[in-house]
């Protein structure tokens, strides 16, 4: 498996796994909500929301259409504590988003 298929593996593994969590919305939040200004769109979204709306389709576009990657991704110590909040067992979760860090920032 090349580098950007382990990067669209863990893409679906993270959609997997939000789902069994029940943490993945078939609403759309609205435009101006996705629009936010801040990181992680912390005023307008959760931060499972902004994974499943913005951060999921955005990594897909760059590795489908071979666009360069992030110089950097480090969004597991986000989700650490917003995930902290939620009542459910997202150590697996936590996990896939960590390797997604890692396999990213790889590879730069």
């Amino acid at each position: 498996m090349n580098h950007r298929q382990q990067i669209l593996t863990l893409l679906m593994e993270v959609e997997r796994e939000m789902r069994a969590l029940e943490l993945w919305s078939e609403t759309m939040p609205s435009a101006e909500a996705l629009m936010s200004q801040q990181p992680f769109c912390v005023d307008t979204l959760d931060f499972h929301q902004w994974v499943q709306w913005l951060l999921l389709p955005r990594m897909e576009q760059i590795v489908v259409e071979q666009m360069p990657l992030p110089e950097k991704c480090d969004i597991a110590p986000m989700a650490e504590e917003a995930f902290k909040q939620l009542d459910a067992e997202t150590d697996q979760l936590l996990k896939l988003i960590a390797d997604l860090d890692i396999a990213v920032t790889e590879g730069k």
